[in-house]
């Protein structure tokens, strides 16, 4: 059985990368939250994609657009955010195809650390790639 490449974008399988994550494993850092949250769009994970939104900015649910196809990420700037930080920015370029032609979404991302584990807090358009 081939191992499916994880599609975060580092050169690891799915299942010891970002699919660790999903399982339950801890992010280590902010960018490693950012990437397996890109990855859970990729794979459909809404329920991960909750499960990693700080409480009071988690909208009540998740509807993805299955005409939407994520086809890669760049990251661009991180800023903190590592093993040891409590708070931590990355920015990034993902690219999507949809039912209305190819499209990028850029963001400069918010994270924290609660209890231990990253969480998503929010995120503005950055106007990159349009």
């Amino acid at each position: 059985m081939t191992a499916v490449r994880c599609p975060c974008g580092r050169d690891a399988d799915y299942g010891s990368c970002c699919g660790a994550i999903h399982a339950g494993a801890a992010a280590s850092t902010a960018e490693d939250l950012m990437r397996s949250r890109y990855s859970a769009y990729v794979v459909g994970d809404v329920a991960y994609l909750l499960h990693s939104w700080a409480p009071e900015t988690r909208p009540p649910a998740i509807v993805l657009d299955p005409s939407q196809r994520w086809t890669g990420l760049s990251i661009v700037d991180t800023v903190d955010g590592g093993v040891l930080a409590a708070d931590g920015i990355v920015e990034f370029v993902a690219s999507f195809v949809a039912a209305t032609g190819p499209g990028v979404r850029a963001e400069r991302s918010r994270f924290r650390r609660e209890a231990g584990r990253w969480v998503y807090v929010d995120g503005g358009e950055t106007g990159r790639g349009s």
